[in-house]
């Protein structure tokens, strides 16, 4: 788990990651439970009216069941979006701890300091997200519609040629946790996503398309 530095701060360990994402995966697993119980009482969802055209309580379904996992669902969503800052910030974190000892390395810092013009350059974004399908794995990572995205694990713009390059990165990460750094209103943000089977279509549930530059 985490250590103490001289400093005193904490320091992010992969474990730490580690563990945030399998809390992640788990508060994921009862989402999909509570949606599969909606899906058993004749597919209502999270809107549709309980009562029928005249008002009264619908008698095809189980009322109770529907609001219980309704009000769960909502529960864990929050406790999902809570827990999705702490990876962001985890995974920053692990980052920049990642980076120091880079720089600590003397024949990488030599090396970085040849090619500082271009390590110290901001990567610039590549491509855009323009659809999340709701419950779908990118959905639970946090990730939204116009996220422009700047790093997808091992994806940036010095290497970015065409959307095969992330396609090959999903398909050899099923299962696995993603890091993420995408651009929100401006805004920096790191998050983990996990390619995986789920009810929708492929591994991520969301549509991504390349900046036109």
């Amino acid at each position: 788990m985490s250590q103490q530095d001289p400093a005193g701060s904490s320091t992010v360990t992969v474990s730490d990651v580690q563990l945030l994402l399998k809390k992640k995966d788990e508060i994921e697993a009862k989402i999909k439970a509570y949606y599969d119980v909606l899906e058993d009482q004749r597919g209502v969802g999270m809107n549709e009216a309980l009562v029928d055209v005249e008002g009264y309580p619908r008698t095809d379904i189980d009322i109770y069941q529907v609001r219980t996992a309704r009000h769960n669902i909502i529960c864990l969503q929050n406790d999902h979006k809570a827990l999705m800052r702490e990876v962001e910030q985890a995974l920053h974190q692990l980052h920049a701890s990642e980076k120091e000892k880079r720089k600590s390395n003397g024949a990488e810092a030599h090396a970085e300091a040849r090619s500082q013009s271009q390590s110290e350059a901001p990567l610039l974004p590549f491509a855009r997200v323009n659809a999340v399908t709701p419950g779908s794995p990118a959905s639970m990572s946090g990730l939204q519609v116009d996220d422009e995205i700047v790093e997808f694990g091992s994806v940036n713009a010095r290497n970015f040629q065409s959307l095969q390059n992330i396609a090959t990165v999903v398909q050899h990460s099923e299962g696995k946790p993603l890091s993420m750094t995408v651009l929100r209103s401006g805004e920096r943000m790191y998050l983990g996503l996990t390619p995986k089977r789920w009810n929708g279509k492929g591994l991520l549930g969301c549509n991504i398309v390349p900046l036109q530059r």
